[in-house]
């Protein structure tokens, strides 16, 4: 069976330059690199200045386009981490069939590639002030834009059960997360209690192959908006378990306000659930910084 992050097109640093100069010639001579992939998209560093992304499945080219109108938006409402603006609106061409985004280089390094990272103090406050502002933003507004609602059930555990426990077992084969048994204990007391009626405008996929530190290892920015849409902010909460030691969620929490009891233990979940994917995605995509950061991530998250 094919893997969830299999690419329908994967596009090359070759075709990427191509592509860019066709049509924003005052990029020439563009210097085009591959800095990552993810599930959705192919991000190339162009001239050591910009970072284009290329949707890689065709799911990922709605969730594109509405990055691109929502994005500017939230740049004015200051935040305290960067976000990537985009600025160069690729058009599909017989090229390449899918739109493409340019954007301005976020500076900083992913955790999984930074030399140190801080998982408390100012990264927790800055996490906490950043996504008050980004779960306060108007749903109205939002709505406009073209932002969807959550179309994929991100936190339904029964509709996710039977995924989690497939992967279990082959993290379990492969031998690729010692702590097995406070996992399996984990998984068989998930959130069973309905949430809260609550829709917000959320991030949607943070983890930490979509964050970046600074030089001091600090929180600095939020990256590939590509799954932004109108949720349960519990879906980005996730990020304080898998991020935060136990006293940078106490800070985060202090700052950020009031969280109630079902809506921490879904955002645990998604947090567990979202790293064991990763595991997994690192070992058979051959990223060892990857596989190591989703270990680190995941014992974090049954801390």
């Amino acid at each position: 069976m094919p893997n969830l992050w299999d690419a329908e097109i994967a596009v090359t640093s070759n075709q990427a330059k191509k592509l860019i100069e066709s049509q924003f010639p005052e990029l020439i001579p563009a210097d085009t690199k591959i800095l990552d992939y993810g599930f959705d998209n192919t991000v190339m560093a162009v001239n050591n200045k910009w970072v284009f992304r290329f949707p890689r499945r065709e799911i990922a080219v709605r969730l594109l386009q509405t990055e691109g109108v929502l994005l500017p938006l939230l740049e004015k409402s200051a935040p305290d981490l960067h976000i990537p603006v985009p600025v160069y609106y690729g058009k599909p061409s017989s090229l390449y069939k899918w739109p493409f985004l340019g954007y301005r280089f976020v500076d900083g390094k992913i955790p999984s590639r930074a030399a140190s990272v801080e998982r408390e103090g100012e990264s927790a406050i800055a996490m906490a002030r950043f996504l008050k502002k980004l779960h306060g933003t108007s749903v109205a507004e939002a709505k406009k834009r073209g932002v969807p609602y959550d179309e994929l059930s991100r936190l339904d555990v029964a509709k996710r059960y039977s995924i989690l426990e497939k992967n279990k077992e082959e993290i379990k084969d492969l031998n690729l997360f010692h702590p097995m048994e406070k996992l399996e204990r984990f998984l068989q007391n998930l959130p069973g209690k309905a949430l809260p009626e609550e829709i917000a405008l959320v991030h949607g996929d943070l983890h930490f192959k979509n964050i970046v530190v600074d030089k001091e290892g600090l929180l600095s920015g939020v990256l590939d908006w590509g799954d932004v849409h109108l949720g349960h902010r519990a879906i980005d909460l996730n990020l304080i378990y898998s991020f935060l030691t136990p006293k940078g969620r106490t800070q985060f929490l202090k700052e950020y306000g009031e969280v109630g009891e079902e809506e921490l233990d879904y955002a645990r979940f998604k947090a567990v659930y979202t790293n064991m994917v990763l595991l997994l995605y690192g070992y058979h995509e051959k990223q060892p910084h990857t596989v190591v950061e989703a270990q680190k991530s995941l014992k974090l998250a049954l801390t």
